[in-house]
């Protein structure tokens, strides 16, 4: 068995384990420094939408010599917005353009025709118009909205309505900091963009059943026994799925890394960008809030119930009687070096003889004259 799967066995079995619950606290605020890093980029930068969701034109060219940065000196001029170029395979451009009025399309193109010196008619332009795009945002937002219901509704019914909550306070913590990477970086917005959310919400979901089903069965009737409060199994139930989670989580991430580092940036295709980066981050965060968000969460409310804090209180004054009982059974015995009690060798100041004469009144024994 290699090191991790028995790591793995030990931490399942409970021979190891990390205290993550006790602590929780640590976490808590990494998680709100996190989320507050991403709502001020939010707040700041804001996202880079792109033209499905804005409207706009995309213009593409047959092959040219003009440079991406040139072609962008060239549609920022003629446009009076900001554009996105991309080198083509084919060793044309495409020129993206959002937020721009469509009715100025056509003179844009002619206007890019001529500074990139190529014929109009090369130049083909697709539209995307205001009302469509706003269509779009509005679908994406909805479907997120339908999703985060189902979600709710349905570990409430599976598990409880307080697993429900934690698990989308963690799913609302997933998309803050994804989105707020987004707003950070400045890649672009794009219905790509959308369908990675939605996938590393799922994933993020599955992560986070996966730990609450073990604490469901190991949390069964826990009022009937004194050895274990709750956040005691609902720790054993994290370190219990940990490296699952960990091989799940790099597994996922691997050949996201490769679309986003090696196909989005080495090799230059930055239409990979807008999908892989939230799932990059996304696949990261859901990792990170099933263990560290979610479950401790889990915890805090389960024990504020009365019958929760009646069964820690017993828990505890337990422990503190085996405790007490077991320092009292060291010092009966002198610790654990041996008894206290021994009777030692020789009793008596060292070097003085230990026999007397008996019949002389208690006087040294010594020769005769």
């Amino acid at each position: 068995m290699s090191k991790l799967g028995n790591l793995g066995a030990r931490l399942h079995r409970g021979e190891i384990s990390y205290d993550f619950i006790g602590k929780r606290k640590i976490w808590y605020g990494i998680s709100i420094l996190i989320t507050i890093t991403a709502i001020v980029g939010l707040a700041v930068r804001g996202l880079n939408m792109g033209i499905d969701f804005q409207g706009g034109a995309v213009f593409t060219t047959s092959k040219t010599s003009v440079s991406v940065a040139q072609a962008e000196t060239y549609a920022s001029q003629a446009s009076g917005h900001e554009a996105v170029v991309q080198k083509l395979g084919t060793g044309g451009l495409r020129i993206q353009i959002a937020g721009m009025d469509t009715a100025k399309s056509d003179a844009t193109k002619a206007e890019l025709a001529k500074d990139m010196k190529v014929d109009p008619e090369s130049i083909n332009s697709d539209l995307v118009g205001p009302s469509w795009g706003d269509e779009i945002a509005n679908k994406a937002w909805e479907g997120l909205g339908i999703f985060m219901v189902l979600v709710v509704i349905y570990l409430a019914i599976a598990f409880e309505w307080r697993m429900a909550l934690a698990a989308l306070v963690a799913l609302i913590h997933d998309i803050t900091i994804t989105t707020g990477i987004y707003a950070l970086v400045g890649f672009e917005v794009t219905p790509g963009t959308v369908i990675g959310l939605l996938t590393i919400l799922g994933y993020s979901l599955y992560d986070t059943v996966v730990v609450f089903d073990s604490l469901k069965e190991q949390t069964k009737d826990i009022t009937k026994q004194t050895r274990f409060t709750y956040s005691d199994i609902a720790n054993h139930s994290i370190n219990g799925t940990l490296v699952r989670s960990i091989n799940t989580t790099v597994v996922a991430l691997l050949p996201v890394a490769g679309l986003l580092f090696i196909g989005g940036g080495f090799l230059g295709a930055g239409t990979l960008n807008d999908i892989s980066l939230s799932l990059f981050v996304g696949l990261a965060a859901g990792a990170y809030s099933s263990i560290f968000i979610a479950t401790p969460l889990v915890a805090d409310l389960k024990e504020a119930e009365p019958q929760m804090k009646a069964l820690k209180k017993r828990v505890l004054a337990k422990r503190a009687q085996a405790a007490a009982e077991e320092e009292m059974a060291e010092s009966r015995v002198g610790g654990p070096e041996g008894p206290e009690d021994a009777t030692p060798a020789v009793v008596g100041p060292r070097n003085q003889p230990a026999s007397r004469n008996r019949g002389g009144r208690g006087r040294p024994s010594g020769k005769r004259r």
